[in-house]
């Protein structure tokens, strides 16, 4: 057995902190449904801004809040604007693998959803077990591409700032940025 990725929430936005409640942390059930977090699931919670790092449950607040609440112990490690990257973690056996499709999220700073993704391992002729992020975002085609650590978020705010319109930056994505 092998411990992985099975859903994350990737920057998404502390909005509020609860000492008093009776710990865990609070999300929007669109958000969590839409990666396939469940309520009371145990999550690792990674914060961008601090380095904190925690584990705690799932609980459901206000649909369509957008809301990301540190409850109890955990309100002491984030400040609301922090970003936090929320997994939850599968056993599977290696060759369970291709068959798991792990949902990321990745937000805006207003904890909109920006993009849709997937992890998919699959079978290629240099390895047994190779890699790639499926983009299946609803405003944008969809896409594959072979590196894990890129914000193409950033990438788009970035290009927009330089003045590019937003056909000119999409066409720049899609370019350079997919497969």
């Amino acid at each position: 057995m092998v411990k992985v990725i099975r859903a994350k929430l990737h920057g998404i936005r502390v909005t509020g902190a609860d000492l008093h409640y009776h710990g865990s942390i609070t999300l929007d059930p669109d958000h969590a449904v839409a990666a396939g977090l469940y309520p009371t699931e145990f999550v690792d919670i990674w914060n961008k801004n601090s380095g904190a790092r925690l584990s705690t449950y799932v609980i459901y607040g206000a649909p369509g809040s957008r809301c990301c609440v540190l409850n109890g112990a955990a309100s002491r490690t984030c400040q609301v604007g922090d970003e936090l990257i929320i997994a939850a973690a599968a056993d599977v056996e290696p060759n369970e693998l291709y068959q798991l499709k792990p949902r990321i999220l990745t937000f805006t700073p207003d904890n909109e959803i920006d993009q849709m993704l997937y992890y998919e391992v699959f079978k290629s002729d240099a390895r047994e077990f190779d890699f790639r992020i499926v983009d299946t975002t609803k405003s944008r085609p969809a896409s594959v591409h072979n590196y894990a650590n890129v914000d193409v978020r950033a990438i788009r705010d970035a290009l927009k700032a330089k003045g590019l319109t937003d056909v000119d930056v999409e066409s720049f994505v899609e370019k350079f940025l997919t497969r």
